[in-house]
């Protein structure tokens, strides 16, 4: 492997995982697994897809669009406070946690396919896939995903190319799961040990930025 490799390396393996873990479990997961029982899966996995992949080039292009405004000695200290932040954020909702959290979510994500399908005048392959698009697009604005997201794209070691393709690999992993086997992973998911995880993860991503400010 040639050493230019290795930040894309990283910022790839990094990117997927994070996104992974924050994916499973999510509203948008059990959105996608409602509508895929309802509708055929791959006209959900189109719609839901296109939507998550909006939101992350969006959310991309603002965390670069940080490395742009700050200065760049600054900006592995940002990181740091950022990657920090957020990993001591997710473990701290995962303490004050319901044991049915997981629950919450699929009765949130039900509840707002409900009002949907009520709302659809059509069942065919572009009715479906605009009525995934639209409440997977509206659902993720604002959620953890796109939060870690931009924090991912806010660090300098992390490249573009490494995070567009391991957070579109992650959110097009997710949502296959969601689609062709939603029913059987959603009912062994922990809400409270994947904010575990990927708060760790997030305070791992942390001290690494924070030695690399050191060590500038």
């Amino acid at each position: 492997m040639a050493v230019s490799d290795a930040p894309t390396l990283t910022a790839f393996g990094s990117s997927l995982t994070a996104i992974t873990l924050a994916e499973l479990g999510d509203k948008t997961f059990f959105m996608a697994l409602i509508l895929a029982v309802r509708h055929r899966p791959r006209w959900v996995f189109v719609g839901a897809f296109t939507a998550l992949t909006a939101v992350t080039l969006l959310s991309l292009a603002l965390g670069f669009g940080l490395r742009e405004l700050l200065p760049l000695a600054l900006l592995p200290w940002v990181a740091a406070v950022l990657f920090l932040g957020f990993g001591a954020k997710l473990l701290v909702d995962a303490q004050g946690m319901a044991a049915d959290a997981i629950d919450c979510e699929a009765h949130e994500a039900e509840a707002a396919v409900e009002q949907a399908e009520r709302r659809q005048s059509g069942h065919g392959a572009w009715a479906v896939i605009w009525e995934a698009f639209a409440l997977v697009f509206m659902a993720e604005l604002g959620d953890r995903t796109q939060l870690a997201t931009i924090v991912l794209a806010a660090a300098p070691a992390f490249t573009l190319a490494g995070l567009v393709a391991g957070t579109l690999l992650g959110h097009a992993l997710v949502t296959a799961l969601a689609v062709g086997a939603g029913q059987w992973i959603g009912t062994r998911l922990s809400e409270r040990i994947l904010y575990r995880l990927s708060g760790g993860l997030f305070l791992a991503f942390g001290l690494f930025a924070l030695l690399q400010a050191l060590a500038r």
